[in-house]
């Protein structure tokens, strides 16, 4: 029996070294391969010329709450450069999206990707305007669609529409 295990253990390292692959050092060949992700957008979008401009806004974050609070403190500023905003007289309040909808009665409600902007302010939101918030917004690509809703205290909510960039721009 100690022969028959002394023999299988001399066939098995016989049997390893001569597989037919030399045996080689560890190589290092370089980085392992990554994915590169483009920094987050700290953008917003302004008026130069009647048209529709990427800027760089100060934020902390790249978040959307953020990106339209900058967007809307523009608006409060005087700015320089032949830069303008649409969105004077307005004042942003909040967003709501629904791409993690809650569940309700064990029923999961839809999920969709639009984003709710609410604002208030008086006087008429011009079609540039409305661009201003839609495409600072869907600088975020998780959102193809961007309601408007504005509210002003003592009347009813009222939807100023559902926009995408692409149709405003």
């Amino acid at each position: 029996m100690k022969t028959i295990r002394v023999l299988a253990i001399a066939t098995l390292l016989a049997g390893a070294a001569a597989c037919g692959i030399s045996p080689t050092d560890v190589e290092d060949r370089g980085n392992a391969p990554t994915a590169k992700i483009p920094p987050p957008s700290k953008t917003i979008y302004l008026i130069r010329d009647g048209k529709l401009t990427l800027e760089p806004a100060d934020v902390e974050d790249d978040t959307v709450d953020s990106l339209l609070g900058a967007l809307f403190d523009a608006s409060r500023k005087p700015l320089l450069d032949g830069r303008d905003t649409a969105l004077r007289g307005f004042t942003y309040l909040r967003t709501k999206n629904s791409i993690n909808p809650p569940q309700r009665d064990e029923i999961q409600l839809p999920r969709t990707s639009t984003l709710t902007v609410y604002i208030s302010g008086e006087g008429t939101l011009t079609k540039i305007g409305i661009a201003q918030i839609v495409c600072t917004a869907q600088q975020d690509a998780a959102f193809e669609q961007v309601r408007i809703v504005r509210e002003n205290p003592h009347r009813p909510p009222k939807l100023e529409g559902r926009f995408t960039c692409g149709e405003l721009k």
